[in-house]
């Protein structure tokens, strides 16, 4: 079962961090960074918004954390500096509407005390989240499956294999039917990346991913290390499966660091999945749930 967090901020933050993409970030100073490098990826975070509510209004789960590299936030925007580098994304699971955060926010009195003495984001027990549920009469919480392998990956029979620019193009389309701004040949210190998604204009990539054909996937590997380091981006390499014994290799040596964070899609399911994407866009489309 994964942490719960703590996360103190203004009422106006919370409501710009809900209405861009449910962005959070943190100051990098040592004591921050240390609990910065403890969230993982499932744990619960609890809203708390300073006064005049003084309480939790609201909960969710981590889905990524990444260093942001460009002013996101209005007052970073104001003095083009980044003030928040440390920045996670994170699901809602529930909120209070805007006008019942002062009526229905929970505040605990211990966890209130705290709030005024201690740092903007930290680990508190699981009975605080426990508790905000019973609160608001909310279901307790399911902890999610974390086990990379959980689905089983099923090949896609019969589909023809995309060339190198028609899987960016595709990658693009699948990112942006997810609603991502999604982009093809991303800079990234002197190269680029074949495909980016991103939540907001102003962040950097979520989601990166090279794609190999032929040649040595060597120089790939390092470009989607380098989004890992630079930006905790979640790396993919797309390719035929005979790559996938050399990436093995370069795994189990040179690329170490990243070898539980990289993950390989095969071509052929890259198709499939934006096949099965569009068809149902078009059933949603028809129905009139989208535009």
């Amino acid at each position: 079962m994964g942490a719960s967090w703590l996360v103190v901020g203004k009422p106006t933050n919370w409501k710009y961090a809900f209405e861009n993409g449910n962005i959070w970030g943190l100051k990098d100073y040592r004591e921050m960074a240390a609990m910065w490098n403890m969230l993982s990826e499932g744990d619960q975070v609890l809203f708390y918004a300073t006064s005049p509510h003084s309480g939790i209004i609201g909960l969710g789960r981590v889905t990524t954390k990444f260093r942001q590299t460009k002013p996101l936030w209005p007052d970073e925007q104001k003095k083009q500096k980044v003030i928040w580098p440390l920045r996670f994304e994170f699901d809602v699971e529930y909120c209070l509407p805007n006008n019942a955060w002062g009526e229905r926010r929970f505040g605990p009195p211990d966890v209130v005390a705290i709030t005024g003495a201690r740092a903007s984001f930290y680990c508190v027990p699981d009975r605080v989240g426990v508790a905000a549920r019973q609160h608001w009469g909310i279901a307790p919480a399911v902890t999610p499956d974390r086990t990379p392998d959980s689905l089983e990956r099923t090949a896609a029979s019969g589909q023809a294999r995309p060339d190198h620019d028609t899987a960016k193009n595709l990658l693009v389309d699948i990112g942006r039917v997810q609603g991502f701004i999604a982009e093809a040949e991303y800079p990234i210190d002197g190269s680029r990346l074949d495909a980016v998604w991103r939540r907001v204009a102003g962040s950097v990539p979520t989601y990166a991913f090279e794609v190999q054909v032929g040649g040595d996937i060597y120089h790939a590997v390092a470009k989607l290390k380098h989004a890992y380091d630079l930006w905790n981006s979640h790396i993919f390499l797309v390719a035929d499966p005979a790559h996938r014994v050399k990436l093995d290799e370069l795994l189990a040596g040179t690329f170490h660091e990243v070898k539980t964070r990289l993950g390989f899609l095969h071509l052929e399911d890259v198709a499939e999945l934006h096949k099965r994407k569009m068809s149902y866009r078009e059933m949603e489309r028809a129905m009139g749930i989208i535009q």
